[in-house]
């Protein structure tokens, strides 16, 4: 079956719409777990008071609402999202922490023209978004669109399968089990952005210049192979339904083939350090 990028869009809407509430459940603890990376890519905008931020694709908004701590006074963070639902919790989370004053959250698909004006904004995040794009291209040359002249974009999209366990495994088992479809060729993917000179190629062809390309390291911690799976299962609407087909002794057998692959990173009071790394970019406008 060949790749077809209208119907992915269409069911990718639906999955993220789905997928909001887990997400919303497990949000203050990614938000921790992943604070390393979230830190690279505001450090990469060299964010200041005053200035403008579009987050892309931005889920429940973690990288935008840590960068309206660092743009206020005056400064304004649009976070944006193709799913109404994940709009809604990134609105819910910026008043909760009292970020209203400066957060503007707005449902928007990355891959069609930007209801922004051109050179309207100085900086642009997109955190694990673009590699799951249909149409990356249009997002970043829409993004280079709206930033003024000189102004930065920073991404992150995750490493080599090999790196990241706490999806490999998972994924590796499933496939290996039949209990999935293997995507077409082409088909956008967590790691669809990982081979060396992907995102430097991406960012050249959209017209961004000074680009630099690092790996952040990482581990996802939890007190117990249970806790993990549990937030996998909020985390991940596919595995939850793939789950959920399974009879009880499915189930079980699963969870035993995935625990005994991932026990040389449980540590003797049971605690879970699973190894991650994301690859992550800066560049000019």
């Amino acid at each position: 079956m060949s790749f077809d990028p209208e119907t992915f869009q269409a069911e990718s809407r639906e999955h993220w719409e789905r997928s909001a509430p887990g997400w919303g459940a497990q949000s203050d603890q990614m938000s921790r777990q992943t604070e390393a990376v979230t830190r690279w890519l505001l450090d990469a905008l060299e964010l200041a008071p005053g200035r403008t931020v579009l987050e892309l694709a931005g889920g429940p908004g973690d990288v935008g609402l840590a960068a309206a701590e660092r743009v206020r006074p005056g400064g304004r963070v649009i976070i944006t999202d193709g799913s109404e639902r994940m709009a809604e919790l990134a609105g819910e989370r910026a008043r909760a922490r009292g970020l209203d004053d400066v957060v503007e959250v707005r449902p928007m698909d990355a891959e069609r023209s930007f209801d922004l004006d051109a050179a309207s904004v100085d900086a642009v995040v997109c955190r694990w978004g673009f590699m799951l794009m249909a149409d990356p291209g249009t997002a970043l040359r829409e993004a280079r669109r709206v930033l003024r002249s000189g102004g930065r974009l920073a991404l992150a999209a995750w490493a080599a399968m090999e790196r990241n366990p706490w999806i490999g495994v998972p994924g590796g088992e499933i496939a290996a089990r039949g209990l999935a479809e293997r995507p077409a060729p082409g088909t956008p993917g967590p790691m669809a952005w990982a081979a060396e000179g992907r995102i430097a190629s991406e960012l050249e062809d959209a017209g961004f210049t000074e680009i630099r390309v690092e790996v952040v390291e990482f581990a996802f911690r939890y007190p117990s192979l249970d806790d993990w799976w549990d937030a996998q299962l909020d985390l991940s609407t596919n595995l939850r339904e793939t789950v959920a087909r399974l009879d009880p002794a499915g189930r079980d057998e699963l969870r035993e083939a995935i625990d005994a692959r991932l026990a040389e990173h449980v540590a003797d009071d049971g605690s879970v350090a699973l190894p991650a790394a994301t690859q992550v970019a800066a560049a000019e406008a």
